[in-house]
């Protein structure tokens, strides 16, 4: 798998950390990302979200548009990530679902 652990993406991080508000966000994000870089991120996100709850594939599909394929892919990467997801959702109040 390829590291993301660069320089470049170091940088990123540090612009991102010094943004305030939602508004500076988008105004970032769309002078770096085309709008379909955003909506699939976000897509990706709301998939993980939906998982951490436990919703079905099907149910993921149906609320998403997301292919199967992608909330396989967001799953796997769950499975094998860092755990980040975890901890965000609980910053954000989302209930994890039972298992």
């Amino acid at each position: 798998m390829k590291s993301i652990n660069t320089q470049a993406v170091d940088d990123l991080f540090e612009a991102i950390m010094t943004l305030e508000n939602k508004e500076e966000f988008y105004s970032f994000f769309e002078d770096i990302c085309t709008a379909n870089e955003i909506l699939s991120i976000a897509e990706r996100f709301e998939v993980a979200k939906l998982l951490y709850q436990n919703n079905t594939y099907i149910e993921i599909a149906k609320k998403t548009g997301a292919s199967t394929a992608t909330i396989s892919r967001v799953n796997r990467f769950l499975g094998n990530g860092n755990g980040s997801c975890d901890f965000i959702f609980e910053r954000m109040g989302i209930t994890k679902g039972k298992e």
